[in-house]
């Protein structure tokens, strides 16, 4: 018997990463330094914010180039270490 599994994902791909936290300008400063640390081509016109309905808060999705897991594992553990982040995706 042969193990003969393809990885879930094939590096490198396009990535999109998803941050939910409480609406505020930290939380936007906090995702692109992150995203600057690990994935340095991202600027802030590549983050997408949504807002909930009364703006309490925020998901921002960006795309990145990732290389492997562990750039993937290093950008969801930095990112949260900001208490305004409440889930990472």
């Amino acid at each position: 018997m042969t193990d003969d599994k393809k990885p879930a994902i094939e590096f490198p791909c396009k990535y999109p990463i998803k941050v939910l936290g409480e609406s505020h300008p930290d939380l936007n400063l906090h995702v692109i330094e992150v995203m600057n640390t690990h994935a340095p081509t991202v600027t802030a016109s590549d983050l997408s914010i949504n807002h909930s309905s009364k703006a309490k808060w925020q998901s921002i999705t960006v795309t990145i180039i990732a290389t492997g897991k562990p750039q993937l594992d290093a950008i969801f553990a930095d990112l949260k270490t900001s208490s305004r982040v409440k889930m990472v995706l």
